[in-house]
């Protein structure tokens, strides 16, 4: 049996993909922070699937230790590891707040506690690594002297570059190696719970941008599910919805943001990141596609 781990599965579009992954007969391990939502979420999926193989673990992407012990605990466990849905993430933190290593925490969750987690169990996977954006990642910018946004802190300027972030990582790992497949994805638009720090208004404008171009919480699973279990998903491809704007619909390829395709900036990235989390890939120990 293949196992899976899927971040933020505990609601939303992680527990829609964790649900799915088990109906297709996967061993899925659900990771969050909170262990009555882990509680939940495992008996939702044994109750939609009698008889799924699910297990959970407590992971906070905002703390470097905690995704140490996770990946340390996961590794004692399972010899390897078929697939990483890093879909975890925080949206919209209203205003500037540090993880527990002191990194903004928009960029330290979304980006930089998945680069770790992804590294930290390489020597265990041996398929894919799919890593979830969003469309807002287009409008993102990687400032390298103002990560940390110590100046200039605005939360949708936090959440687009964590999410551009997020897109460079998955190309260059996918550049960097063949022996995973790493693919990028967005969900489109949908009601999840990752907005829960928006104001009322925001609310208001992204309820009205659900209701005409949106989508449901299973529909936006599917680019998310697309790269996870099709073969015909590509490493190094970026999927999201094909309808109006990116949106809705089935998943298809999607025009990658101009700043990640630059090798210069991904290697940069790339580079600052193993510095500040401590994580080094070693990507001759992954396992074979």
């Amino acid at each position: 049996m293949e196992t899976a781990i899927v971040t933020g599965g505990t609601g939303g579009i992680g527990l829609v993909t964790a649900v799915e992954l088990a109906r297709r007969g996967r061993h899925v391990i659900i990771a969050g922070r909170r262990p009555e939502a882990l509680a939940a979420a495992a008996e939702r999926v044994r109750a939609a699937h009698p008889g799924s193989s699910v297990s959970t673990g407590e992971l906070d992407l905002a703390d470097l230790g905690s995704v140490r012990a996770f990946a340390a605990g996961v590794l004692r466990a399972y010899p390897k590891i078929d697939l990483l849905v890093n879909n975890a993430g925080v949206m919209a933190v209203p205003e500037r707040r540090l993880t527990v290593d002191g990194f903004e925490l928009t960029f330290g969750t979304n980006h930089l506690g998945h680069f770790a987690l992804t590294g930290l169990l390489l020597p265990a996977l041996v398929g894919r690594v799919v890593t979830v954006s969003a469309v807002i990642a287009r409008r993102g910018r990687l400032d390298f002297d103002n990560l940390d946004l110590h100046t200039g802190y605005r939360p949708m300027r936090a959440y687009s570059a964590a999410k551009l972030a997020n897109i460079a990582f998955a190309l260059e790992l996918a550049a960097r190696t063949d022996r995973v497949r790493s693919i990028a994805v967005h969900p489109g638009t949908a009601p999840t719970g990752i907005a829960r720090h928006v104001g009322p208004a925001f609310r208001f404008v992204a309820a009205r941008l659900v209701a005409v171009g949106g989508q449901s919480v299973e529909e936006a699973a599917r680019p998310s599910l697309y790269a996870a279990t099709d073969p015909l998903a590509v490493s190094g491809g970026y999927y999201a919805p094909r309808g109006f704007m990116e949106g809705r619909g089935l998943p298809a390829l999607a025009r990658v943001p101009a700043a990640a395709k630059d090798p210069e900036l991904r290697a940069r990235l790339w580079a600052v990141s193993e510095r500040l989390t401590g994580v080094t890939y070693d990507l001759s120990v992954a396992g074979h596609v």
